[in-house]
């Protein structure tokens, strides 16, 4: 991080760009106030909070007949939960939307030239940090049982977190765990939309939404691809040696769909067995907000599926953001006949 001279500081390294040993500790801390072994239930615990809020979103389609889930559902859902997390006041949601959405644009090739996302994204960034940073302030005065509060505070072999990694990782969080949730849930709709026996089965067995969000991982996932990766050593495939220093790019979600792994692997099978898949990365860099993810999204699908009455796709394909790394529906327009009670 670096004080910008306009005031207040830019957030600019988050641990999933560091390899160890920095990443493993920064991610042992930010990890210790977030699920297990120090707090597992801590992920766990906010399903009635998501289920409540989901429930009051859904309410809020009372009235219409058409509604654009990605709008009025599928953003909104995961900046209530990652802004509860970390506890930034309801009141700020809207800015931190704001943020999520704009940092995400500015990786978008269509949306100016590099120079001029490169300085807005640096804007973004300096603005996020200053918000952060006036809310640690007031979290050293008063801690909350919130995630910053906990790494403000974290009194294990390596806490607290220093206040610069600290902003990072929340600057992570919000952006990462926000935009790849609002994909996984957009693309989870969408994906049940086009199966409507599966969504009838989940109406009735909401525990089918436990494999079912695997499934949705392995066959629609939010993040196709991982870039600004290379090679630790030479490493030998089909024949061809990748050297050392290489760079790559990781195409997860050829992998997950890839026929000598998977079979039949361009079919939606929540049944399916053995489905290990690439849908939250893997190895050290595994996502770190996976469960919240897991956990949103299935509370979110088993809600839809319950409480809307006769869905259908008012276009499909739907119009998709021109970003090849997350993909996700820039709309997904759905008629309906009516809500049903919570």
């Amino acid at each position: 991080m670096t004080e910008a001279t306009a005031g207040g500081p830019a957030l600019l390294l988050p641990f999933i760009n560091l390899d160890p040993p920095d990443h493993d500790r920064l991610r042992e801390l930010a990890m210790r106030p977030f699920g297990p072994p120090e707090s597992p239930g801590r992920v766990d615990a906010l399903r009635p909070w998501l289920a409540g809020v989901t429930d009051g979103l859904i309410d809020g389609f009372a009235g219409k007949n058409r509604i654009d889930a990605v709008a009025e559902f599928a953003y909104p859902l995961p900046v209530a939960a990652i802004c509860h997390l970390l506890g930034v006041p309801r009141e700020d949601e809207p800015r931190f939307h704001h943020w999520a959405d704009a940092t995400v644009e500015a990786f978008d090739p269509t949306t100016g030239t590099f120079e001029e996302r490169q300085k807005r994204r640096s804007e973004i960034t300096r603005e996020l940090g200053e918000f952060l940073n006036t809310l640690a302030d007031a979290r050293v005065l008063r801690p909350g049982d919130d995630l910053i509060s906990g790494l403000l505070t974290d009194a294990g072999p390596h806490g607290p977190m220093a206040r610069t990694d600290l902003l990072n990782t929340a600057g992570l969080l919000l952006v990462a765990g926000h935009e790849t949730t609002v994909n996984l849930i957009a693309n989870g709709l969408l994906t049940l939309l086009r199966h409507p026996d599966v969504l009838e089965s989940l109406r009735h067995e909401p525990d089918l939404s436990i494999p079912l969000v695997e499934e949705l991982l392995r066959y629609e996932p939010p993040v196709h691809m991982l870039t600004a990766r290379s090679t630790l050593a030479d490493i030998d495939i089909a024949g061809t040696t990748i050297p050392k220093g290489a760079p790559l790019a990781l195409v997860l979600a050829s992998g997950s769909r890839d026929p000598e792994r998977f079979t039949d692997p361009d079919r939606f099978d929540p049944d399916r067995a053995d489905n290990a898949h690439l849908g939250f990365g893997n190895g050290i860099h595994n996502c770190f907000g996976a469960p919240l993810a897991r956990i949103e999204t299935q509370v979110a699908l088993s809600a839809l599926a319950r409480r809307l009455v006769n869905p259908r796709l008012v276009t499909d394909p739907p119009p998709y953001r021109p970003n090849p790394t997350l993909r996700c529906p820039r709309h997904l327009m759905i008629e309906v006949d009516a809500i049903a009670p919570a």
